[in-house]
């Protein structure tokens, strides 16, 4: 499944056999992400998963503590 508008997409990705998912080019070119970025992975039992690359989460949370 692959849908699109304007600058929000939602694509459906399958688990692999080690549990990697291959993030789709169009989130990679959106939220330039490249090899050897370093991304962090927030988990909420309610709410699901989200991936957010490590440089945006660390400025969000000291913008949170700093703010």
């Amino acid at each position: 499944m692959k849908d699109s508008i304007g600058d929000r997409f939602i694509v459906s990705v399958r688990v692999g056999p080690k549990g990697q998912i291959t993030i789709p080019v169009e989130a990679r070119k959106m939220f330039d992400i490249k090899e050897g970025d370093t991304l962090m992975v927030l988990g909420d039992k309610a709410k699901g998963i989200a991936i957010v690359k490590s440089d945006l989460f660390h400025s969000l949370v000291e913008e949170q503590f700093n703010g």
